[in-house]
């Protein structure tokens, strides 16, 4: 270990908090160039990258130092990539503030939203959602930190074909373009191409949004139902990902680019994709507790469909799929009777926002 921090004194080590899938396959990127020091919770993982190199048994670069420490992890880093899920995200941020300063970068790969309520009211508890009780995470960063710099990493980006070097490429987007230049730096690579994008806010909605079509997407396949209804499903969906991400203050370009439709796409044709999996699995019959239960990891588009179905009711607008997804998930309609209706839902006109 000596030599090594000898040697790579010169370049500083890059934070990565999280080590699920696409944590792990990210800090793997990122250790081809830099050293990585990883936050993990659990002290049995943190022992395990240390001592054997590996995460849950499939092995990682041995240019990854493991902490459970957050002081450390801020103190020997200036990018951060935060990789947590939605749900413990805003806990996990809170954890960090008190060591982070203005000179630290964040860039998260969390495609998620937070809630952001009056105190001591729940979801459930609210009869209108508006855009200032949604945080998507960047928000949250820049609501719990001092943290200026603030970046976001979406895209098609199935961890299992990252781990595998396959060929992907990302958007990193933030306002500030340093930040851009930073994480294209840091992750581009042969197989892996960097995008930049100023839009943070519609870039963050896009990997957020096209979760829900993601399980439609799954549904229809586990219905059997053929690829032209999936081509409908998908082309419908971007319409309604497009409404949705603009009320809450995306701009177009973003959810027609790679973070939108690129992610889009990719994950209603992926097996490998969490909320295709919830979908799919649904179609066969599984109730929704079953599927949650049996998921190693989180499928955000089932809290997306819960938050974004209050939100619409709120604003007078329609948003089908998603509407049709809730009751399915959470009021006992059929899938089979959601997918009927929505064949058969007067679209009059194609596209009719450009």
């Amino acid at each position: 270990m000596d030599m090594t921090s000898k040697n790579s004194s010169k370049k500083k080590s890059i934070g990565v908090v999280g080590m699920g899938s696409f944590g792990t396959a990210i800090a793997n990127m990122l250790a081809e160039k830099n050293p990585v020091v990883a936050y993990a919770r659990r002290a049995e993982l943190v022992d395990e990258i240390n001592q054997e190199h590996s995460v849950d048994g499939s092995p990682v670069s041995e240019n990854i130092l493991a902490t459970q420490d957050p002081e450390m992890l801020c103190k020997s880093c200036e990018i951060l990539f935060f990789m947590v899920p939605s749900s413990a995200f805003q806990e996990v941020v809170k954890a960090f503030s008190p060591y982070l300063y203005p000179y630290h970068i964040i860039i998260h790969g969390t495609k998620g939203l937070c809630l952001n309520l009056p105190k001591g009211k729940t979801l459930a508890e609210m009869e209108v959602i508006k855009r200032e009780h949604i945080l998507t995470m960047s928000e949250v960063i820049l609501k719990e930190t001092v943290v200026v710099r603030v970046g976001c990493l979406a895209g098609p980006n199935l961890a299992k074909e990252l781990a595998k070097g396959q060929p992907a490429a990302t958007v990193v987007a933030s306002k500030f373009n340093e930040v851009i230049h930073h994480g294209q730096n840091l992750l581009r690579s042969d197989k892996f191409q960097v995008y930049g994008n100023s839009d943070i806010i519609g870039v963050e909605l896009s990997g957020v949004l096209k979760n829900i079509i993601a399980i439609a997407a799954g549904a229809l396949a586990g219905l059997g139902l053929g690829e032209n209804a999936k081509g409908l499903l998908i082309s419908r969906g971007m319409v309604e990902l497009i409404y949705l991400g603009n009320a809450l203050g995306g701009s177009l370009k973003s959810f027609v680019g790679l973070a939108g439709i690129g992610d889009l796409v990719t994950t209603c044709n992926s097996t490998l994709s969490r909320n295709y999996t919830v979908g799919f699995r649904l179609a066969q019959g599984e109730s929704l507790e079953i599927i949650q239960n049996t998921m190693q990891e989180v499928a955000e588009g089932i809290n997306t469909i819960r938050l974004m179905k209050t939100f619409v009711e709120g604003t007078g607008m329609r948003a089908p799929i998603t509407e049709n997804l809730y009751k399915v998930l959470f009021e006992d309609l059929q899938i089979e009777d959601a997918l009927q209706y929505l064949m058969k839902y007067p679209f009059s006109v194609d596209v009719d926002f450009l």
